[in-house]
């Protein structure tokens, strides 16, 4: 696979152009941001850790019936997806009460949910991708309520998949974030899947293995990544 001209950088990752127009190149930075890219860093080998275990999560998925852009691994830090639309809602679920959550309602972490609870946020850096509803979404254009009925059944679903392979790895699914883009006409997964967009917690000690420890200063940051790759890949 030709790699072209780069075509988008994020805060974490690189798209590039292949040969294909259908197909991009994913490459996985090391760099590390957080609140609204005010606090910067670097976390050694992020990207390959990430790269790791985004791979492995956006098969289990597909091997569960939720259709995904990643097409296979090319390298340490790149993978091979289809090229797709990014839909500017991003969803959050959450299982336990933690960050933005807490904050929010006022209510401490660690609370486990009777139920888990889905928001959605504009994408939009410039007002700090505020909390948005479904009447906001039809409002903005974002996108169809078709589409939005999947967004919800997918995320629903792949909380319960990842939610129950988390757990027989030893881990709590506290929440995560998702992204979701169009693609030749179909609604598919996108982005990644790993300890930059999930908050991860050992399931008997609730230490966090996720970048909350670069968020907060917690230190061991490079352990709590390695941690959570070495217990999916066992």
């Amino acid at each position: 696979m030709k790699k072209g001209k780069k075509i988008y950088e994020g805060k974490a990752k690189i798209l590039y152009e292949t040969d294909k127009p259908d197909l991009v190149i994913q490459d996985f930075k090391d760099d590390a941001t957080a609140f609204d890219a005010t606090k910067k860093g670097s976390i050694k080998d992020k990207g390959v850790i990430n790269n790791e275990i985004s791979c492995a999560l956006f098969q289990l998925l597909e091997s569960k019936g939720i259709p995904t852009h990643f097409v296979k691994k090319l390298s340490d830090r790149e993978m091979l997806v289809k090229k797709v639309d990014i839909i500017l809602v991003e969803v959050t679920m959450r299982n336990i009460s933690a960050g933005g959550l807490s904050k929010l309602l006022g209510i401490e972490e660690g609370i486990v949910l009777k139920s888990p609870v889905l928001e959605y946020h504009y994408k939009k850096d410039s007002l700090h991708d505020p909390l948005i509803n479904d009447d906001h979404i039809e409002l903005l254009g974002l996108a169809t309520a078709k589409e939005m009925k999947k967004v919800k059944d997918y995320s629903s679903s792949i909380n319960e998949i990842l939610k129950d392979f988390f757990n027989k790895c030893g881990l709590k699914l506290v929440d995560f974030k998702l992204e979701f883009g169009r693609h030749k006409g179909r609604l598919l997964l996108a982005d990644e899947i790993s300890p930059d967009t999930c908050r991860l917690w050992d399931k008997k000690t609730n230490e966090k293995l996720d970048k909350d420890r670069f968020r907060r200063d917690l230190g061991k940051i490079e352990e709590a990544y390695q941690e959570v790759l070495k217990r999916i890949k066992s």
